[in-house]
């Protein structure tokens, strides 16, 4: 379980092909052991060496599947975050590390700010299942970080809003238009989505 608050951004220092997917990932923690699950840009992956400076995973067809992870290269930079203690502080949302999907970026608008740009407004078109699991002031995660949804501008649309502090620790505030992220969609909502579709 995690909260989508990104604790480190990382970057991928090894990709491997062959029958499946590894990756080897440049990260600044420290006692990080085997076994442990760690969000990588929102997909929970286990730690399966830990090496210098960083930890490799081993990324599953399932998860290949939903994801981004074929298409990274090595210098790709990620944000991480480590699995959730049952005494931390739940500082974002509920986020299991599950990607139900890739979203696309349709628009970005600076707002506020004498410079008109301290807040970035971004309007995602997600997938079907994700967006019919959103609320206004609901919560969607964006390649791992937890965010709240400002608005719902179209029937595939989400927008949301970043902020200086969001922007500067993690990989958001170098979004561009038509660029893709992983997105997983709010974990009460779907709930909420599967009782009811079982009582029709």
């Amino acid at each position: 379980m995690f909260t989508g608050i990104v604790t480190a951004v990382g970057i991928v220092a090894k990709a491997t092909r062959e029958a499946d997917l590894a990756l080897t990932i440049r990260a600044p923690y420290r006692g990080l052991k085997r076994g442990e699950s760690i969000a990588v840009n929102g997909a929970c992956l286990t730690v399966e060496r830990v090496v210098k400076g960083g930890f490799a995973v081993h990324v599953v067809e399932t998860t290949r599947d939903r994801t981004l992870f074929a298409d990274y290269e090595r210098g790709r930079r990620v944000n991480l975050e480590r699995a959730l203690r049952a005494a931390d502080r739940l500082g974002g949302h509920l986020v299991q590390g599950h990607v139900d999907g890739v979203a696309e970026v349709v628009r970005l608008e600076g707002r506020g700010g004498r410079g008109g740009d301290d807040v970035l407004v971004c309007d995602l078109r997600v997938p079907r299942g994700v967006r019919e699991v959103c609320i206004p002031q609901g919560s969607i995660t964006v390649d791992g970080v937890s965010l709240t949804i400002n608005a719902l501008p179209g029937p595939d649309l989400v927008q949301i809003a970043l902020i200086p502090f969001t922007r500067a620790h993690t990989t958001l505030g170098a979004l561009r238009v038509g660029e893709r992220v992983h997105v997983e969609g709010d974990l009460l909502g779907k709930y909420v989505r599967q009782l009811c579709g079982t009582e029709r």
